[in-house]
């Protein structure tokens, strides 16, 4: 496991500490293996990895802890229209790139986008306080598959 995650792992127990409730390993194992994953699983496909782990954690368990893991900012759930939210182990600023076809998102770092700068005031009524940018199109599998 990388140092981040071992840090993000302490991060969690301190959390818990300072609120007050348990470090479950449900909590643990649910955080430990979306560190260990680049593919922004779903909840669905959380609960099938971490129920090798743990065999008898309940679906509704899981996303219960991925909620309370996006609430504390361990992880961020990532959206996008017409598709089911996924989850994303890492935290920094960074980008997206979405097929329009399998749905599947793949990290994109960029300087240059994260640079942008956020809007000033409250656009809309919005108060923003920061932004990934998603870009949309269809990845290589698809792309084949849709030539054949």
């Amino acid at each position: 496991m990388s140092g981040n995650a071992r840090d993000r792992l302490k991060k969690l127990h301190r959390i818990c500490r300072e609120r007050g409730i348990p470090l479950t390993s449900q909590r643990r194992a649910v955080l430990e293996t979306l560190l260990l994953r680049s593919d922004h699983p779903t909840a669905d496909q959380v609960f099938e990895a971490v129920q090798d782990q743990s065999p008898r954690i309940s679906r509704r368990t899981v996303y219960r802890v991925l909620d309370t893991l996006v609430e504390f900012g361990l992880i961020r759930r990532v959206h996008h229209p017409g598709a089911i939210a996924r989850f994303d182990g890492m935290i920094h600023r960074h980008h997206h790139l979405v097929c329009i076809r399998c749905n599947k998102i793949v990290d994109l770092e960029s300087p240059d986008l994260d640079n942008i700068s956020l809007p000033k005031g409250k656009p809309q009524g919005f108060d923003v306080c920061d932004f990934s940018v998603q870009f949309m199109g269809m990845c290589p599998k698809c792309r084949k598959e849709k030539k054949k």
